[in-house]
C-alpha cells in the first residue's frame, strides 16, 4: 500500500505564504514525476507544479516566481512553497506521485487534498 498525506494548509490573508508537505509512505520502491493540483470550487483541476525524478520543475503560469516545488528525497516528501498568494490560489490542492512499488508495479497515487484559503 502506498500512502499520500498533505498538510500545511489553512487561512492566510493576501500577500502571506504557506508551505504545503506531501509525505508518501508505504511500499515504494522508487518514486518517479510529483505534482501538486488544484481544484477551486466550480472551477477544473488544475495542474499547479511538477517535479520530475530528474529534478525538473514546472509552473503553472498563474504561480510562476511565486510557487517552488521541492523535495527531500530522504523524508519521501515534496514541498509546496507558495509566497505572495492572491485570493485566486484559495482551493484544495493535491499532491500525487507516479511510484514504483517494491512489487514493480507503476501507478498514479493522491493524496486526500488539503484546503488553502487566502483572504483580502
Amino acid at each position: 500500500q502506498v500512502q499520500l498525506v498533505e498538510s500545511g494548509g489553512g487561512l492566510v490573508q493576501a500577500g502571506g505564504s504557506l508551505r504545503l508537505a506531501c509525505a508518501v509512505s508505504g511500499s515504494i520502491f522508487s518514486i518517479n514525476d510529483m505534482n501538486w493540483y488544484r481544484q477551486a470550487p466550480g472551477k477544473q483541476r488544475e495542474l499547479v507544479a511538477t517535479l520530475t525524478s530528474g529534478g525538473t520543475t514546472h509552473y503553472a503560469d498563474s504561480v510562476k516566481g511565486r510557487f517552488t516545488i521541492s523535495r527531500d528525497s530522504a523524508k519521501n516528501t515534496v514541498y509546496l512553497q507558495m509566497n505572495n498568494l492572491k485570493l485566486e490560489d484559495t482551493a484544495v490542492y493535491y499532491c500525487n506521485a507516479d511510484i514504483t512499488t517494491v512489487a514493480r508495479s507503476r501507478a498514479i497515487f493522491q493524496g486526500q487534498g488539503t484546503q488553502v484559503t487566502v483572504s483580502s
